[in-house]
């Protein structure tokens, strides 16, 4: 029987009328990229996207954009986002197309296109071919002293022998590479052992089909799909943090997988040790494989990545200086500093002016101005006191007592980490104190949030509190 045919609307960047399952999914990948990309860069570039046409044998999908600038740089800026946020949407698309909209001003009816074709339906159960992104291999990831312990791990991971650990933990801040690493294990796994199942999803994504499955009364078939996976990467595991029975579930799979000689991947923003509500038998495992993590990049690793992104960029070229000043300036991660390098291009590219410091100074004041807030030690001082709940006063008094001597090397750590000052001033700036207490201070401080998950939250608190 002939597959219904529904129609696409689209005017202004807007969908009228669309596939219901399209439409609907389209919907909520908005709502995300909205908060991924925050709503400035939303609203210019992502905002005006509509559906297109709908190809079910290749499954692909076309998304309308005004001119053929805005295709090429929206598939160039958030291509790899788009495709994998409709992959996880569960629809039946694996490729996206950005296509310029019709001129004409009147709506253009698009069919979603139906081509009839002999191959079988996969099974309900059957495990998912990982949605990996071929330019997130492992050539494209600049390795540098702050990640290469994870990348080393990761490769090991791939790799065709099997590796003498697993799971692997991966944990570092927002935007410093976890993902790319878990879409490299993906891609170099699969390019020697292709019929070996491979599964990618983030916990999110873990959680809501487990949730689904549950409703639906499917969870064997859900349980068969993840140990069918011969590599399994889940990333951002904190957000399954208080949710018990998904937890279970979790802990079930990846001890069944290990059990199997599967190999597990799994990335977070805090070490096993620091994550909040997650039950104690996941972090034991977890922690017992192998745990690496991925520091901010340091200034040799930004100007790298940099450099690694002007030889392809094309024209306008981007000189010497403007690399230097992106990477001195744009330091809170990775991803944002790509973004900025995007930016400056896609501009040059959009003006037709070349691309020199006044350009890029003017262009990118706010992210500059962000990324340069000067934090005061009296100011974390203050923070420090007011967290803990002692006189300011008290950090720089040479009361010795737990109850003070604990925030003051804790506004002490801070003070190095988040400002310029040297140790010396740092001491003199509490009470007088030698340098040595400063490098004590930090040791300290360093080794309880290793320990201590309250004293990781107390610090990670204050942080954000003083980035403001």
């Amino acid at each position: 029987m002939k597959d219904n045919v529904r129609v696409v609307a689209w005017q202004d960047g807007e969908t009228v009328q669309a596939d219901s399952g399209l439409e609907s999914a389209w919907i909520s990948i908005r709502a995300g990229l909205r908060r991924d990309v925050g709503a400035r860069m939303f609203d210019q570039w992502l905002k005006p996207v509509g559906l297109g046409d709908y190809c079910r044998e290749s499954q692909t999908l076309d998304l309308l954009v005004a001119s053929d600038f805005s295709a090429n740089f929206v598939s160039g800026q958030f291509g790899d986002r788009l495709r994998m946020a409709w992959r996880s949407a569960g629809v039946g698309v694996r490729e996206v197309r950005m296509r310029r909209a019709p001129d004409s001003g009147v709506p253009r009816l698009l069919e979603v296109v139906h081509v009839e074709t002999a191959a079988p339906a996969a099974p309900v159960d059957a495990p998912v071919a990982s949605n990996f992104l071929p330019r997130h291999a492992f050539e494209d990831f600049i390795v540098g002293d702050t990640n290469r312990l994870a990348f080393s791990a990761a490769q090991a991971m791939a790799g065709e022998a099997q590796p003498r650990f697993t799971p692997l933990f991966i944990h570092g801040g927002t935007g410093q590479g976890k993902t790319h690493l878990l879409h490299g294990i993906a891609a170099a796994f699969s390019a020697h052992s292709p019929s070996e199942p491979v599964l990618y999803m983030s916990a999110e994504r873990f959680m809501m089909e487990f949730v689904n499955a549950m409703r639906a009364n499917e969870t064997m078939a859900f349980k068969a799909r993840l140990r069918a996976a011969r590599l399994l990467l889940i990333d951002d595991i904190q957000f399954i943090a208080g949710k018990g029975s998904t937890q279970e579930e979790f802990l079930h799979t990846i001890n069944d997988l290990i059990d199997a000689g599967a190999r597990i991947v799994v990335t977070a923003d805090r070490a096993p040790q620091m994550l909040e509500s997650i039950d104690a038998r996941i972090l034991s495992r977890l922690a017992g494989g192998l745990v690496a993590d991925i520091a901010p990049a340091g200034l040799d690793l930004r100007l790298a990545i940099l450099e690694s992104k002007r030889l392809v960029a094309g024209d306008p070229p981007v000189p010497d200086a403007v690399i230097d000043f992106l990477a001195r300036s744009i330091r809170s991660n990775v991803r944002e500093l790509e973004g900025a390098f995007n930016k400056l291009v896609a501009y040059g590219q959009l003006t037709g002016r070349s691309i020199d410091l006044d350009f890029a100074q003017g262009m990118l004041a706010d992210a500059v101005r962000a990324n340069a807030r000067r934090i005061t030690v009296d100011e974390i001082q203050k923070a420090c006191a007011a967290h803990f709940k002692i006189d300011p006063s008290e950090m720089r008094s040479k009361r010795r007592a737990r109850a003070v001597a604990r925030p003051r090397q804790v506004a002490m750590y801070l003070a190095k980490k988040m400002t310029p000052r040297s140790l010396p001033e740092i001491g003199r700036i509490f009470g007088g104190r030698d340098h040595s207490t400063v490098i004590h201070a930090v040791r300290t401080i360093e080794a309880l949030r290793e320990s201590n998950p309250d004293m990781d939250a107390d610090v990670r608190a204050l942080q954000r509190l003083l980035e403001g």
